[in-house]
């Protein structure tokens, strides 16, 4: 009897060990194969090092983006279609390529920081773990489920599809962990009926949320503790006009242009884009003079992209373009003319 536990004991662990390994390896192999050679910016700054911010983090902080994208795909796909039909692996290949093409970019523009690889490496393979997981479910027994409901939707179907496209929507301007998954759970308490789908989605649905509610509780201790990231940065700028916005201030005029505070991720996208179309120019933005954006058009071949992909719901293509902050506002007037959706603008 204890031999024979001792040899389950040992293949369980190996499977453990197995599974550890699997979550690591991409993240291995990004730090072995993916290192752009780590060059100087030789940009003369003009604003003080305080208000700096690493440049490299232009392109470091699309995988974070990444995985807000993909909870956007995800609630597309599920608002018609059952969630097997969504490809979580080709949502975390997605992760890991894109990271491997911007880390290579990165080293160009000052290397990546030890505190930014090791926070993007655990998202990474926090996402992985997570839409593994879901996968394994959602393709089996969920999909049973789906297949024994028929065609039509069951009530749950749709709730969560209205609850996924809502924490989409959160997760573009407020960390994730701040969501409310345990509202979410009791919604589908209440709404849910006796039908199988009912059930199923209300059970394997309220074990998730439950779980990411314990976990965020955790997460948001943790950045308690070590101080949550700046919400603004500064900017220099020219052309500016004072039109009352919301989320920028006016610091200071400088020799250069007019130094602003601004808001930052999601909403500083909606400012840049109308300050451009006002004729404002960007002369320096945290202490760079380079940045990059993602853009969506219908067409896969993007002139300037740096890589580029198929977005999962959607007839169309994600582009991840890096330009001088020069040319930024001359850029985002030229794709507000020629139809080009300016998906996000990525800060430091």
């Amino acid at each position: 009897m204890i031999r024979t536990f001792g040899r389950w004991l040992g293949r369980i662990l190996l499977v453990l060990l197995l599974c550890i390994a699997g979550l690591l390896a991409p993240a291995a192999y990004t730090e072995l194969a993916c290192q752009g050679e780590v060059m100087a910016d030789p940009y003369d700054a003009i604003l003080p090092p305080e208000h700096h911010r690493a440049e490299s983090r232009t392109y470091l902080t699309y995988p974070e983006w990444h995985i807000v994208h993909a909870y956007d795909d995800y609630a597309q796909v599920i608002a018609t279609e059952d969630p097997h039909a969504f490809g979580f692996l080709r949502s975390i290949a997605g992760f890991w390529s894109t990271l491997c093409d911007v880390t290579r970019v990165a080293g160009a523009h000052g290397g990546v920081p030890g505190e930014t690889k090791q926070m993007v490496y655990v998202i990474g393979v926090s996402f992985t773990a997570e839409l593994l997981m879901k996968a394994a479910y959602e393709e089996t027994l969920g999909r049973l489920v789906a297949v024994l409901r028929g065609p039509d939707r069951a009530p749950l179907d749709d709730l969560s599809a209205t609850q996924a496209r809502q924490y989409a929507t959160f997760l573009q301007q407020v960390p994730w962990y701040q969501w409310d998954f345990g509202a979410d759970a009791d919604a589908l308490d209440t709404a849910a009926t006796d039908r199988l789908r009912d059930r199923e989605r209300r059970l394997a649905l309220g074990l998730e949320y439950r779980a990411k509610a314990a976990y965020a509780q955790v997460i948001a201790a943790a950045v308690e503790s070590v101080g949550a990231d700046a919400l603004t940065l500064r900017m220099i700028v020219t052309g500016y006009a004072e039109q009352g916005e919301d989320g920028l201030k006016i610091v200071a005029p400088r020799e250069a242009g007019l130094e602003l505070e601004t808001v930052r991720y999601r909403a500083l996208t909606h400012l840049l884009q109308d300050l451009a179309a006002r004729g404002v120019e960007f002369v320096e933005i945290a202490g760079n003079d380079d940045i990059m954006l993602t853009v969506i058009s219908d067409d896969p071949i993007f002139d300037g992209a740096r890589s580029s992909m198929r977005r999962q719901g959607y007839d169309d293509y994600r582009h991840l373009v890096g330009l001088k902050v020069r040319d930024l506002g001359a850029r985002l007037r030229d794709y507000r003319s020629d139809g080009t959706r300016v998906e996000h603008i990525h800060d430091y």
